[in-house]
C-alpha cells in the first residue's frame, strides 16, 4: 500500500527533525549544517519555502528546502538539500516535498528555481539543463546535473553565473 505524505511548511519545532532527516540521508553532516546555516541568514531564508513531507503517524520524512540565489544579479531560487529518511526513500516522500516547494514557490511569485542535483531526478519536475538558459554554477559542474525550472514563463529568464548565499561556500 502506497504511503500518504503530507506536506506543510517547517515549523519552528521541525528543525531537529529536519536536521535528523539530513542527518540520515547525506553521509556527512555538511548539508544538516547547511539547512542551519541558511535558516540563520535572513538573505537567503524565505519564509514558507522549507517543506517537509510527513508520514500518517506524523514522523517528518522529507524535506526540501528553497532559498534566495541571484543569478546575473537578479532573483532565483536554489533547490537544496532535498533529503528523504532512509527508510522512507522511493516512496514519494521526496517527490512530495519537492512538489509543495516548488508550489509554495509559485504561489509566492518567484520565477525560477536551479538546482544541482541527479539529472535521472529532477526532470520529472520539469528541470531542464541550466546551460540551455545561460546559467552557470561559479565552479565546474557536469552540464546535466545543473538544471533549471521556470516557475513563471512570462517573466524573463535571468543569465549568468549563479551567486549562491554564503552558507554554501562557494
Amino acid at each position: 500500500m502506497a504511503t500518504t505524505w503530507t506536506t506543510r511548511p517547517e515549523t519552528p519545532e521541525d528543525a531537529t527533525a529536519i536536521r535528523a532527516v539530513n542527518l540520515a540521508a547525506f553521509p556527512a553532516a555538511a548539508e544538516a549544517d547547511l539547512v542551519d546555516a541558511l535558516r540563520a541568514d535572513p538573505d537567503a531564508w524565505i519564509d514558507g519555502l522549507s517543506l517537509v513531507s510527513a508520514a500518517p503517524d506524523g514522523t517528518v520524512a522529507g524535506h526540501a528546502l528553497l532559498t534566495r540565489c541571484h543569478i546575473g544579479g537578479r532573483p532565483a531560487l536554489a533547490l537544496a538539500p532535498c533529503a528523504v529518511l532512509p527508510d522512507h526513500q522511493r516512496q514519494g516522500a521526496g517527490t512530495a516535498a519537492v512538489r509543495a516547494a516548488l508550489d509554495a514557490a509559485r504561489a509566492k511569485g518567484e520565477s525560477l528555481v536551479v538546482v544541482l542535483g541527479h539529472p535521472g531526478y529532477y526532470p520529472r519536475f520539469g528541470f531542464a539543463p541550466a546551460s540551455r538558459f545561460g546559467i552557470r554554477a561559479p565552479f565546474d559542474v557536469p552540464d546535466e546535473a545543473l538544471m533549471a525550472l521556470t516557475l513563471d514563463t512570462s517573466r524573463p529568464v535571468p543569465s549568468g553565473v549563479i551567486r549562491y548565499p554564503a552558507a554554501f561556500g562557494v
